[in-house]
């Protein structure tokens, strides 16, 4: 299997333009599927050599980098994958659709993408589908017609994981006070991880949310942490906390611990290496504190490329669409987070690449 192409043009600024395109959904799937829990590619290959692209709107993160290996890994299981390229459209909108234009005029059978700009990339996979392109965006559940705007479009499911927090948090916490941790001002994929933490905490009236809205953070430990200290000056009392993003959450911890003050319990997703190893720290030194972390979702990858390849071959894909992080450490479950000091503290444990190719990715 031959890898090539690969376009790097990381523009950091750029991430709240791709973490802000998340379209926000408001019910539960009606069927999902925990995304460690993998189907097998070899049946949906096909014999026809076949060539893939990956195009991100933005590149410039290990979730990315990682998500892309996930993608070659699973590819490699199809002897008749012949050829994987990358674009990475640092954050430009034009340039992601100029990519999907060029694999498209280059002949590629599949363009898996993620779905970094939302509903307004329509025309440019619409294109492509009409092309005979077997599209695959990803990550959000778009408004498109199947087999029209695109052939496949699995999606994470951030209601459901939403309500997950706020369940756990009302088991768990029982009776207290809690905020939600979110990105940019407005960003959709907040307010949909919001909506379902209310939804979570209906049965447990007496978990009081603080703020009816998300607490800006930008996605940025630096800015979280400051907007963390802003709500310990503010609030007396914080019992749990809940975001939509592990380095968020690692920098709530990180303010707790420079004010002196009992880490609250911790419900969040996508997980980081430095997370879970300042937590296993503080366990073995018992000073741990309640958490719920679910992960895993750099693995969405693996899920589009065998929707794309079922339906490029014309077999039954019996994978639901929606995806949702599984459950990668739960205190009150005994479920430790795993923790490597031997890769770097960006690195996702909760990623379906064995460690080995985890610790090899990361040794580029």
């Amino acid at each position: 299997m031959k890898i090539n192409g690969v376009t790097r043009k990381i523009v950091l600024a750029a991430a709240s333009t791709a973490l802000a395109a998340i379209a926000a959904e408001t019910a539960l799937a009606d069927d999902f599927v925990y995304v460690n829990k993998h189907a097998d590619i070899t049946k949906l290959c096909g014999t026809k050599p076949l060539r893939v692209a990956l195009v991100d709107g933005y590149g410039g993160n290990s979730w990315r980098k990682t998500a892309l290996a996930e993608l070659k890994d699973e590819a490699s299981k199809c002897s008749n994958i012949t050829e994987v390229q990358y674009t990475d459209a640092g954050g430009d909108a034009q340039t992601y659709n100029s990519a999907i234009n060029g694999y498209t005029a280059q002949g590629f059978d599949i363009i898996v993408t993620y779905t970094d700009f939302g509903d307004a990339a329509l025309p440019a996979y619409r294109a492509a589908t009409q092309a005979g392109v077997t599209m695959a965006p990803y990550f959000i559940n778009l408004k498109g017609k199947v087999g029209v705007d695109y052939s496949v479009n699995p999606y994470e499911d951030a209601f459901r994981a939403g309500k997950m927090f706020g369940e756990w948090v009302g088991k768990s916490v029982g009776e207290g006070n809690t905020v939600f941790l979110g990105g940019l001002a407005g960003s959709a994929s907040s307010v949909t991880f919001l909506n379902g933490y209310k939804e979570g905490l209906k049965d447990y009236p007496k978990i009081k949310l603080l703020d009816e809205k998300f607490i800006v953070t930008n996605w940025n430990p630096a800015d979280a942490q400051k907007a963390v200290s802003g709500l310990i000056a503010k609030y007396p009392k914080i019992d749990a906390i809940a975001s939509d993003y592990g380095v968020t959450s690692l920098a709530a911890v990180k303010a707790y611990q420079a004010a002196g003050l009992p880490i609250p319990a911790m419900a969040f997703i996508a997980t980081n290496n430095e997370y879970s190893c300042v937590y296993m720290d503080a366990k073995s030194s018992g000073k741990a504190w309640k958490q719920l972390a679910l992960s895993g979702t750099t693995a969405d990858t693996r899920f589009a490329l065998r929707a794309a390849l079922a339906k490029l071959n014309g077999i039954a894909n019996t994978e639901p669409r929606a995806l949702v992080a599984f459950p990668f450490a739960d205190s009150e479950q005994g479920k430790d987070p795993a923790c490597n000091k031997d890769l770097p503290p960006d690195a996702d444990l909760g990623s379906s690449l064995p460690q080995d190719k985890l610790k090899a990715l990361f040794a580029q």
